[in-house]
């Protein structure tokens, strides 16, 4: 054009294409944003917020399998079974294997890592995996495997993101919940679901487990050991993988349950179960005719220690008890899960029926006073143990310095009737190894509300599993 350079055009152009450019990100940019932010759900917020506290846990353990020298040889199966379980375990293979679950830091000062028990079961080495790819050795503080839970510890000089504690008491049906979890090495894999129902409970391979949440969201053996959240991103459970049947359905621990656990765990490296000094049974058809009651719902106190919380409380033998705390009592099962669920030295409410009315006692619960643990083993097991001497294995023929020595033998007690004879040694109850009189005290302690004990006996140079029913 006439009078106008080519280098002013060049410009004009530039500077419209400058303009349409912030006109076009202005107009556009509210959109974007706004897209992002309604995409931005509670959901998304919460898994933002807790990721850097759910951790990778690997743990390396040693497997033994027994061989049983019979196996193979036409032998009828019920036979093969009983020399498995009895023939010396001298015959076995050892191999390692890997387990791969998940975990939660919940105290980021002192290094706290809760988890499954199962995920780190017989582990000799366990290695901790952060989100932001650091890695620890870990430490086993405590492990429960009444109720699945375990807690680590690992030493770093920073402090670690921690979660933050929720409330499972009061869980609604139909909530939203999140799981997060480190599925076959996989960092923070999330699956969301629902609360499908709260007290459930469950069995694993060698016993049941209550008070479960169970949720639609999906649980596998990866998630095992990671936080269960509500919408606003806090811990309301550890989820869990335990049950092998489950279709579609998850199950966690509830928090709630899980903190006096990991106090205990923390605090003395087990959990210490409160005592109130009662023993109760259930409430048959038959029971309830002669009581004269018209329900069975309920446990009937058919002992009290004369030095049990209980009893000074004023809970007498013959009493009904209906709650303890805030839960009804239809059972057995029930009363030893509401027990399970106090913490020694806590105070509690409990409900009875007595003479036609309902009675109101408030009891300290506490420890299970230790000078009594002998006593409960001649009660429950029929057997006198004590320490074993250089003179016992030398007239029994032991070759152990370990386990106590059966003294006196009821003749009456299961053990008896299967062959258990006075010189026998106790190596081992249930999980705890018996090293000595206190150790067995302890197991006795902490075993006496369950329904059935496996005890490992040596004879000479022999050792034998025995199942009791307690």
């Amino acid at each position: 054009m006439p009078g106008i350079k080519s280098e002013n055009i060049k410009f004009v152009i530039s500077g419209v294409s400058l303009y349409m450019f912030f006109c076009l990100f202005f107009l556009t940019a509210p959109t974007i944003l706004a897209d992002e932010s309604l995409r931005e759900s509670a959901v998304v917020k919460a898994i933002r917020k807790v990721s850097p506290a759910v951790v990778n846990i690997s743990s390396e353990f040693e497997v033994r399998k027994r061989i049983n020298p019979f196996y193979g040889f036409g032998m009828d199966p019920s036979f093969e079974s009983f020399f498995k379980d009895f023939f010396d375990p001298g015959f076995e293979q050892k191999y390692k294997r890997n387990s791969l679950g998940s975990g939660v830091i919940i105290d980021g000062k002192r290094g706290f890592i809760l988890t499954n028990k199962h995920v780190i079961v017989k582990s000799s080495t366990i290695t901790v995996a952060l989100k932001d790819g650091r890695e620890f050795k870990a430490q086993i503080i405590g492990a429960d495997p009444d109720s699945d839970l375990a807690v680590l510890r690992i030493a770093s000089e920073d402090v670690l993101p921690a979660i933050e504690m929720g409330n499972s008491n009061n869980l609604m049906i139909g909530e939203t919940v999140i799981a997060i979890g480190n599925p076959f090495g996989f960092s923070n894999t999330v699956t969301t679901g629902v609360i499908s129902a709260v007290n459930r409970s469950i069995r694993g391979d060698d016993r049941f487990y209550h008070d479960f949440i169970q949720t639609d969201a999906s649980i596998n053996p990866g998630n095992s050991g990671g936080p269960l959240l509500n919408i606003y991103g806090e811990l309301i459970g550890i989820n869990t993988a335990i049950y092998a049947k489950a279709q579609g359905i998850g199950f966690a621990i509830p928090i709630n349950t899980a903190r006096r656990i990991v106090t205990d765990l923390i605090k003395y490296g087990e959990v210490i179960p409160a005592w109130i000094g009662i023993t109760v049974q259930d409430i048959d058809d038959e029971l309830a005719r002669y009581l004269k009651v018209s329900t069975t719902k309920g446990v009937l106190v058919k002992k009290t220690d004369t030095s049990g919380p209980a009893l000074k409380a004023g809970i007498h033998v013959g009493d009904i008890i209906q709650s303890v705390g805030s839960r009804n009592i239809i059972s057995q099962d029930d009363f030893n899960t509401a027990m399970s669920n106090i913490s020694a030295g806590e105070t509690i409410n409990i409900t009875v029926w007595r003479d036609g009315k309902t009675k109101l006692f408030s009891v300290k619960s506490s420890v299970f006073p230790e000078e009594l643990a002998l006593d409960l083993a001649y009660e429950i097991l029929g057997i006198a143990v004590k320490n074993l001497s250089k003179k016992d294995r030398n007239s029994y023929k032991v070759n152990t310095q370990e386990g106590v020595i059966i003294s006196e033998l009821n003749h009456r007690s299961y053990l008896a009737q299967v062959g258990a004879r006075p010189g026998d040694v106790i190596r081992q109850m249930d999980e705890f190894t018996i090293k000595n009189i206190d150790d067995f005290k302890k197991a006795m302690i902490k075993y006496r509300n369950k329904k059935s004990l496996v005890i490992v006996l040596q004879r000479q140079d022999q050792l034998y599993n025995i199942t009791v029913q307690l």
